[in-house]
């Protein structure tokens, strides 16, 4: 797998064996591999759902130096999600009752605050300071810009995304052979509100907790040297029917400049209208990758909805050799099915551009 520079040189007292007595005992691991945590130094953008519990199994795996990034405040409806925060903890910084907890846990561990909102006048100078970040936002500047700072720098990236019952988590890392980053599974963010927040379109905290300790898992592998990392694929977790699936990723997935993208279709918003669109012909095959509650609120007429995670993992029955247009709800996650669907050999994908939500179909 790919190295990272490691500091084997930390001493273990006779606490830190009996703390890390599990961990020192498997033969992947040892006492070299603690060495390797207790010597790391690991970013964690957002102490929120995702970061709460990936804070915490770091710490408690004895990272060295943890730092936090966050400009927000505790509010009470973070903690169904955000486990590292306590209700004493409301209205106070995310970073300071973070770190509290993370003191709590292993006072060993040294935690480095960082109360701002990353931007691009600070994001080198904080990210350039690890050996691996991890992704816990939950907006797309900000994931782009961490993606962006960390393939600059050469740094390794744990990303995750979670919405509702569904999440998404790799490792991006374009500097080794064959690795990949943000941009080559979504090369640009989504426009602006066309994508749902967590507070709008809900998440189940659970979700969140199986994330995280994967993100932290990930981040753990990377700096003992241990395992296969997440690097080159894609897990795909959908907690409402119990499935993971993981789809590969290359770095030409990443269009070139030169390089055309699935083809686009428009409707008119006339479209609602009751019927099969005039548009699409009997012979076009309308294809909805939204998840089941979301199809049942509203849908195109005559149009089947295989969500985008079954499409991903292929647990769907098969699908027609004809046109296939692709629809979600703004257009995004129809581009990501698309180009799986053309990946497979089916020639003619297209893709509602802008999805339902662009065209006022929703």
């Amino acid at each position: 797998m790919p190295q990272l520079p490691r500091d084997t040189t930390a001493d273990l007292t006779a606490d830190d064996i009996a703390r890390y007595s599990r961990q020192l005992v498997l033969p992947e691991f040892g006492f070299d591999g603690q060495r390797r945590l207790a010597g790391a130094r690991v970013l964690v953008v957002g102490a929120g759902g995702l970061g709460s519990p990936a804070l915490l199994y770091l710490a408690a795996a004895g990272i060295g130096t943890i730092g936090i990034v966050d400009s927000d405040t505790v509010e009470l409806s973070n903690l169904h999600r955000q486990v590292i925060h306590d209700t004493a903890a409301v209205g106070t910084e995310k970073t300071t009752s973070a770190a509290a907890a993370v003191a709590r846990l292993n006072p060993g561990v040294t935690v480095v605050t960082h109360q701002l909102r990353l931007d691009a006048t600070t994001v080198d100078e904080v990210v350039g300071g690890y050996d691996v970040v991890l992704d816990g936002t939950d907006n797309f500047p900000t994931r782009y810009l961490v993606n962006d700072a960390c393939a600059s720098a050469g740094i390794p990236l744990v990303w995750a995304s979670v919405l509702g019952f569904s999440a998404q988590v790799a490792v991006f890392w374009p500097a080794v052979p064959g690795g990949v980053q943000l941009r080559d599974l979504f090369p640009v963010p989504p426009a602006a509100g066309t994508v749902p927040s967590c507070a709008e379109a809900g998440v189940i905290g659970a979700v969140c907790g199986q994330v995280g300790s994967i993100m932290a898992g990930e981040a753990i592998k990377l700096i003992t040297g241990t395992g296969r990392p997440l690097l080159g694929r894609v897990l795909v977790i959908d907690a409402l029917d119990g499935r993971w699936d993981e789809v590969p990723l290359l770095p030409s997935t990443r269009p070139a400049p030169d390089e055309q993208p699935a083809a686009t279709c428009k409707v008119a918003p006339s479209a609602t209208a009751a019927g099969r669109p005039e548009e699409f012909g009997d012979d076009v095959f309308l294809l909805d990758v939204r998840e089941p509650g979301e199809f049942a609120g509203a849908h195109l007429p005559g149009s089947a909805n295989i969500p985008l995670a079954r499409l991903l993992a292929a647990d769907h029955d098969p699908l027609p050799s004809g046109t296939i247009l692709v629809v979600c709800r703004s257009g995004r996650r129809a581009e990501v099915a698309a180009a799986s669907l053309q990946a497979r050999g089916l020639a003619d994908v297209r893709v509602l551009e802008g999805g339902l939500l662009g065209h006022g179909l929703l």
